[in-house]
């Protein structure tokens, strides 16, 4: 006869969390819990959507050949965590600042011609002892409410832009993915 008490429970094993790295930025990062890694497809259907989002005159101005996912996560439509990066030659001081500039008037442009309403406004940050270019936006709905918020964030490393963008819409969810991104290292 066996007796039941908390002696003979086993523990249940946490799950090990998933951590991507890539070697090109020197970048480690762990995919918090309750988070899914989202597949090559999805992420290639997620990007064409964004690419018809921005419209046929934005298409011209921003070139994305080189463009390399790294990695994406989400929890569901508006709680989600992505990381790029795309080679970016430096020509001259400034260049980097003015393509900056660049991508934030193509991404309010790419809402404001789908008379989506937000507000904008933008920073410094750093993350793992790194500086980034911040990008804050609220996005609203019909309602007159705040529907989803995204940062994105920008860093020239090794010879590549380096982007990260986080759309969350509640204060746990911000919090997880922001401390994802501060506690992974370069």
């Amino acid at each position: 006869m066996y007796a039941c008490n908390s002696s003979n429970k086993s523990k249940e094993e946490e799950p090990k969390l998933e951590t991507y790295t890539n070697a090109r930025i020197g970048w480690t990062i762990t995919v918090p819990k309750g988070f899914q890694v989202l597949s090559k497809s999805r992420i290639e259907a997620n990007e064409q959507k964004g690419r018809a989002a921005i419209g046929a005159k934005a298409k011209d101005t921003a070139r994305v050949e080189g463009l390399q996912h790294l990695i994406n996560f989400q929890k569901n439509q508006f709680n989600l965590f992505s990381a790029t990066i795309e080679p970016f030659k430096l020509n001259k001081v400034g260049d980097y600042e003015k393509n900056i500039q660049l991508v934030k008037k193509l991404v309010y442009e790419a809402y404001t011609n789908q008379h989506i309403k937000i507000d904008t406004s933008s920073g410094k940050e750093v993350f793992g002892k790194r500086s980034f270019n911040a990008f804050y936006i609220k996005i609203y709905g019909p309602d007159g409410f705040i529907i989803m918020n995204q940062h994105t964030y920008s860093a020239l490393i090794n010879g590549y832009d380096f982007g990260v963008n986080i759309n969350y819409n509640n204060e746990e969810d911000k919090k997880t993915l922001l401390d994802a991104f501060k506690n992974s290292s370069f």
